[in-house]
């Protein structure tokens, strides 16, 4: 017999709350050791093995999944609403600041890139966010401020290149930020001046100073 619409939803619901216990789980448990099996990751849900394999059919499966949810959460980030402006340096200080929180949350791809995700899946995650950087650097390249001795589809891979390092940094305990030293760290690198850089992050931040 058919489950009815009432019934269906709620069960739908829940496995949808499943789904999204395990993610959070294997998120955490192989950002402390990648190796950590699929026993472990259950564990850490509150849920058998059983279950696991119900809603992903190995490791693979899994680490897709977190793929898939790190995909989504940078495009939700790169389509946030803001506030239209002609200065590329702001721009680019915006695109940090959004960048980053996801890039940090989702860190633990620095350590499964080399052996669970190939080069084209990274740059498939990737594409929107350097289709994005690439536009604005070379905005401010044409404004003049950036440096503009690099290409700027070469600069893009430098600013992401520099990103990616400081997240490593995280995973390795020397760096923590909320994004503000690293948007500033991220203007520098393309030529901005910077005390110029750090005023504009900062307003960025905490625009509820201007009027302090």
């Amino acid at each position: 017999m058919a489950h009815s619409p009432v019934t269906a939803a709620p069960e739908r619901s829940r496995t949808l709350l499943t789904r999204a216990r395990i993610l959070e789980a294997a998120r955490q448990e192989l950002g402390r050791d990648p190796d950590a099996s699929l026993g472990d990751i259950a564990e850490a849900a509150g849920v058998v093995r059983r279950t696991v394999y119900g809603h992903f059919n190995g490791r693979a499966a899994l680490v897709e999944g977190l793929v898939e949810d790190a995909a989504q959460a940078l495009r939700q980030a790169l389509a946030a609403p803001r506030v239209p402006t002609a200065d590329a340096v702001t721009e680019l200080a915006r695109f940090v600041l959004a960048v980053w929180p996801v890039g940090d949350r989702y860190r633990i791809f620095l350590r499964l890139a080399p052996r669970d995700l190939g080069a084209e899946r990274v740059a498939e995650v990737l594409a929107p966010a350097r289709d994005m950087a690439e536009a604005i650097i070379g905005r401010g390249q044409r404004q003049g401020l950036f440096q503009a001795g690099v290409p700027s589809a070469v600069l893009t891979r430098a600013l992401e290149g520099h990103l990616l390092g400081l997240l490593d940094c995280v995973n390795g305990g020397a760096w923590s930020d909320d994004g503000t030293g690293t948007a500033i760290a991220a203007l520098i690198a393309m030529g901005v001046d910077a005390g110029h850089a750090a005023t504009c992050v900062r307003g960025l931040v905490r625009p509820e100073d201007d009027g302090a």
